[in-house]
């Protein structure tokens, strides 16, 4: 049996193309689960302190790096829950979604949260995933 990934946007639920309803996967696959990651490079420095959008692109390029480490690509990403700090502007954070995003790969399922704080008061996001990679 061959690994198959099925985006599914059901009739009667809402359709965006930012994101899929549900993602079906079947046959020989690796799955990787990627923990939260926020905006630290490599010496775990803080990357755009008080920037959202700045502290989104890094974390999105952490969970690449942890996917191509597990032999996948960033859209082998079918799930993402996203943590951002109340107060922040949900709209940059899906701008570097848009700038990260392969254009022409399908979107994955995605939670947003609103949270209270996260582990370093200095962090707006976080960004945990789930990837499929096919075998």
């Amino acid at each position: 049996m061959e690994a198959s990934i099925e985006h599914l946007d059901p009739d009667g639920l809402h359709k965006n193309p930012a994101y899929s309803q549900a993602v079906a996967v079947a046959g020989p696959v690796k799955t990787v689960y990627v923990g939260g990651q926020d905006a630290v490079d490599s010496e775990g420095n803080l990357v755009g302190k008080g920037d959202l959008k700045a502290q989104s692109v890094r974390a999105l390029r952490n969970v690449e790096a942890a996917v191509i480490e597990a032999g996948g690509r960033l859209e082998d990403v079918i799930k993402w829950n996203v943590f951002i700090v109340e107060g922040q502007p949900i709209p940059l954070g899906f701008e570097a979604f848009r700038e990260v995003w392969p254009a022409d790969a399908q979107p994955p399922a995605v939670t947003v949260a609103m949270v209270s704080g996260l582990g370093n008061p200095d962090y707006l996001v976080e960004i945990e995933a789930i990837a499929v990679i096919p075998s």
